[in-house]
């Protein structure tokens, strides 16, 4: 597995001149999926603004953020569904917003989705940039805009802001920001149960930082590693990032310095805050102790049971008929992720960048209820999408504008005929 060495940081403004591409085609992207939703709602007599904000979870979230935490609903069947259930960051924000402006709790949780979603645009720009360059990265983006549940990036939920979160925390390590990357992954761990796959990504590339010092110690190099040892993730120097080859791997690039390993030290313990600080606070308020969260998802039905429930759900598809072409469709998505993911490995991505995608992939699909969630759940996925972006980016442009465009149109079409029906969870 190589990881790579990495350009110097442009400066801010020159940073953001460099994603303006990639940030247009997401305007673009996502504008007329809003657009299409607005229109498909109005001809139904529904409101696209209240689809938005005010379905689902974002009440829940809404809910959190005007009252605060205790509410909790106990259904027929005896499940007790909490508010607890819901991290904290994305109401507290919603809170702030709401005090600073005259936005509605509802409003403000739809500005934080927006601007989140710029950021966690321009966040998977600089990932996929520093890896394979500037036209790979606007295709990335492209990509995760075009997505069809794409529509939830614009929604009240706390998938954008997450995936921003995310996305920055991964070049923070890429780019040997420690610090940054810690401070990012415990605020991630603040907004979603899936914050644990940043903590895993910062984690694996620290040990493996740390593992690669300790062989360059024990070869005795001059220079503390050795010559043909691969570079640190993240760390700086002035070469080139490397360049994708024709099968879109990486090529290895010279071993740069790596940060200090107290810096380092100190991003991985930092990471793990957020999450841990919230499960402990909700075990401490259910009286439950370190697994009062655990309660409270069960009171959801959620959990992890490695993947049984949800192959129970898909095998049951197959016992009648039109229902077995849903189970079909099932598969074929599952496979296709599972492929997806070994291309990623044979590229030679990066290893946070395959930690993290594995994680939440394994957490998504291995979750035990909510099975109609599960693309939206895969959403913050975006190193996954590197393979395709890389084959868009391949592509002449003509040919680029033209698939890009045509499932811009599909997306658009099946995000506004999904809220209007069935919608999330």
């Amino acid at each position: 597995m190589t990881d790579l060495g990495t350009r110097v940081v442009p400066p801010g403004g020159t940073a953001l001149r460099r994603a303006a591409p990639a940030l247009l085609g997401y305007v673009a992207v996502r504008g007329l999926g809003l657009l299409v939703l607005a229109l498909w709602s109005a001809a139904r007599g529904k409101s696209a603004h209240t689809l938005l904000t005010a379905r689902w979870d974002a009440l829940w979230y809404t809910r959190v953020a005007e009252l605060g935490y205790g509410y909790e609903v106990r259904l027929p069947n005896g499940d007790v569904h909490s508010n607890l259930a819901f991290f904290p960051l994305l109401p507290w924000l919603e809170r702030l917003l709401h005090a600073v402006s005259p936005l509605s709790y509802a409003d403000a949780g739809f500005a934080v989705a927006l601007l989140s979603s710029l950021a966690a645009a321009w966040g998977i720009f600089a990932v996929a940039d520093q890896v394979y360059g500037p036209r790979a990265g606007v295709c990335a983006v492209l990509v995760w805009a075009l997505l069809p549940v794409g529509i939830v990036q614009s929604m009240a939920y706390s998938e954008s802001l997450f995936t921003a979160l995310a996305a920055w925390s991964l070049y923070a390590v890429l780019t040997g920001r420690w610090v940054t990357a810690g401070v990012l992954a415990a605020l991630s761990g603040l907004t979603r149960p899936v914050g644990l796959a940043v903590v895993a990504a910062v984690w694996a590339a620290g040990l493996a930082s740390f593992r690669r010092d300790r062989g360059a110690e024990d070869a005795g190099s001059p220079f503390g590693r050795s010559g043909s040892a691969a570079p640190e993730p993240g760390a700086r120097t002035g070469e080139h990032a490397p360049g994708p080859s024709a099968d879109g791997s990486l090529r290895r690039a010279p071993a740069p310095e790596g940060a200090r390993p107290a810096v380092r030290a100190l991003g991985m313990l930092l990471a793990p805050l957020g999450a841990a600080g919230y499960v402990l606070w909700v075990g401490h308020r259910t009286g439950r102790g370190p697994l009062g969260y655990l309660d409270v998802q069960a009171g959801w039905r959620n959990g992890f049971d490695g993947g049984y429930a949800f192959a129970r759900f898909v095998a049951d598809k197959f016992t009648s008929f039109p229902s077995a072409l849903a189970g079909l469709g099932l598969v074929v998505g599952v496979a296709a992720l599972i492929r997806l993911y070994v291309v990623c490995v044979r590229q030679r991505q990066p290893l946070p960048l395959l930690v993290y995608g594995g994680a939440v992939l394994v957490l998504a699909l291995c979750a035990s209820s909510y099975f109609g969630s599960k693309p939206r759940l895969l959403l913050p996925a975006f190193p996954l999408l590197f393979p395709l972006a890389l084959a868009l980016a391949r592509s002449r442009t003509p040919r680029a504008v033209l698939v890009v465009g045509g499932v811009a149109v599909a997306s658009a079409v099946y995000g506004a005929w999904w809220l209007n029906g069935s919608g999330p969870p």
